[in-house]
């Protein structure tokens, strides 16, 4: 264990297009902060089927136990991976069109049934509570990881107590 991030990959995370990475960028900077060690690359749907389908068929045997999938506009790539691994596949739709994500949204949503994808919100938020979502299910059998998010947790808490703190200070100033 380096750092306290465990050596090989347990998330895969990928992307639409490269455009996606500043926004895909904040979940690997909140697995590394529950120190999961994650992979992340480019793939399409529609322009490298071949190459998504063998990502999500091989995920398992590389070592990963959740993937999260980012796309914009009509959005397959959560779908793809979901309909090619028992592996939980969580969806961030990316606000890349015309629409600002609502077409993504709908698309990663609106799964058939047997094939779920937990679909995450639009763009940052989503990118993050998509890392979090898979601390959570890694947590599940990861004492480490559940620690961290019990810290987490704590630690949102303490931010909001705080920000309380603060304006009831500024309240009571200009009374």
């Amino acid at each position: 264990m380096a750092s306290g991030i465990k050596d090989s990959a347990l998330v895969g995370i990928v992307m639409g297009s490269d455009t996606d990475f500043p926004v895909m960028s904040e979940a690997g900077k909140v697995l590394k902060k529950f120190g999961i060690a994650y992979e992340m690359e480019v793939l399409s749907a529609h322009r490298t089927p071949a190459r998504a389908h063998e990502y999500a068929t091989t995920a398992s045997q590389r070592g990963l136990k959740v993937v999260i999938a980012a796309a914009g506009a009509a959005a397959h790539l959560a779908g793809v991976m979901a309909a090619s691994t028992t592996l939980p596949v969580i969806g961030v739709p990316m606000a890349t069109s015309a629409l600002n994500g609502l077409d993504a949204l709908l698309a990663t949503v609106q799964m058939p049934g047997g094939i779920p994808v937990a679909t995450m919100a639009i763009d940052k938020a989503g990118a993050v509570n998509s890392a979090i979502f898979a601390a959570e299910i890694l947590a599940l059998s990861d004492p480490e990881i559940a620690s961290r998010l019990v810290a987490h947790k704590e630690e949102l808490a303490r931010s909001v107590s705080e920000k309380n703190a603060r304006l009831q200070k500024q309240i009571s100033e200009e009374k």
